[in-house]
């Protein structure tokens, strides 16, 4: 049986360790479920992000690439509070925010780094529903912060 640790190998994804909050709140709260996760961020390696405007520091494929490492710090904090990405039934709800430059309208392109990274990692139960909004900064000036509703299997 496959599980999603090994599709996880064949992706050539590790997960980095479980996010500390940079302020006042938990990063994830279960009830029922229902597991929230709260904003995440396109972190590169321990005390390093993904900063600047799309559209004006950043291609949108670049973006597009931070989006993807967003997805990859929700699977940590995802596996975290499960203790495995197979207790996901389905990814719910995406809400993503990229640091956008004025005039700049592609976000929906940016956040499919994540979107597209949940479809190769969980198959159909990744397809989720989503909201991409353009906002003019973001903590510490990071490219995207994204958030996730996800449902558990019982159990």
């Amino acid at each position: 049986m496959e599980t999603i640790e090994n599709r996880l190998a064949q992706l050539g994804i590790t997960l980095p360790s479980l996010p500390q909050p940079m302020a006042n709140y938990v990063p994830f709260t279960l009830t029922g479920n229902l597991l929230y996760i709260s904003g995440q961020g396109p972190k590169i390696r321990e005390g390093s992000w993904v900063c600047g405007q799309v559209g004006k520091d950043l291609t949108v494929e670049q973006g597009r690439e931070a989006a993807r490492l967003t997805g990859i710090q929700l699977l940590a904090v995802i596996n975290g509070a499960l203790g495995s990405l197979n207790s996901v039934k389905r990814i719910v709800k995406v809400n993503g925010f990229v640091n956008s430059a004025p005039g700049f309208g592609d976000q929906p392109a940016v956040i499919n780094g994540c979107s597209d990274l949940f479809v190769e990692v969980f198959g159909d139960a990744g397809r989720h529903a989503r909201t991409s909004i353009g906002v003019s900064n973001l903590p510490q000036g990071i490219a995207v912060e994204i958030e996730v509703i996800v449902e558990v299997l019982p159990g």
